[in-house]
């Protein structure tokens, strides 16, 4: 049987985490590229060719939100393995999504982590950038599922599952 060639995408995406008095917060951020709905969503995107999942996971974040990654929260278990013919990089990330219908085919790797630096009001497709502690999170998601974009609506079914409100 023949596939129908379609464009296949492997991202990597961030679930920025910080401590603050009141508890953990998460950064979100607002898509705007012309002609996206303006949703609420993860920093991260596409891997480059050859490119390994951490790098471009510390790329798409300082692209996205101007911040540097400082600290993966969950061990990543990294390996690379160099042989003969070309080298692999496996590591374990926080969770993997794959779509399995939607507009984009895709499979993606998704961390925890903490960043520092300077937040920025726009960085590349993005802004809007916000801190949502996770009590304010869970309430947003269940009364407004919709102000969050299709993808991130799934990553959070799975990330605050378990989680306090």
């Amino acid at each position: 049987m023949l596939r129908k060639k379609t464009t296949f995408y492997v991202n990597a995406r961030a679930i920025i985490e910080r401590e603050t008095p009141q508890g953990t917060e998460v950064l979100l951020q607002r898509r705007q590229k012309r002609g996206q709905p303006q949703r609420l969503e993860f920093p991260g995107g596409q891997l480059e060719p050859y490119e390994g999942i951490l790098d471009a996971l510390k790329r798409e974040v300082r692209e996205e939100t101007g911040l540097k990654v400082t600290q993966l929260l969950d061990g990543t278990n990294r390996t690379a393995n160099d042989a003969p013919g070309g080298e692999v990089e496996c590591l374990t990330p926080s969770f993997v999504y794959q779509t399995t219908r939607g507009p984009v085919d895709s499979v993606g790797f998704f961390f925890r982590v903490r960043a520092a630096g300077e937040l920025t009001q726009r960085g590349d497709g993005a802004g809007g950038h916000e801190w949502l502690a996770l009590a304010e999170l869970c309430r947003r998601f269940e009364t407004q599922p919709d102000g969050f974009d299709w993808l991130t609506q799934g990553a959070l079914r799975f990330y605050l599952r378990g989680k306090e409100a």
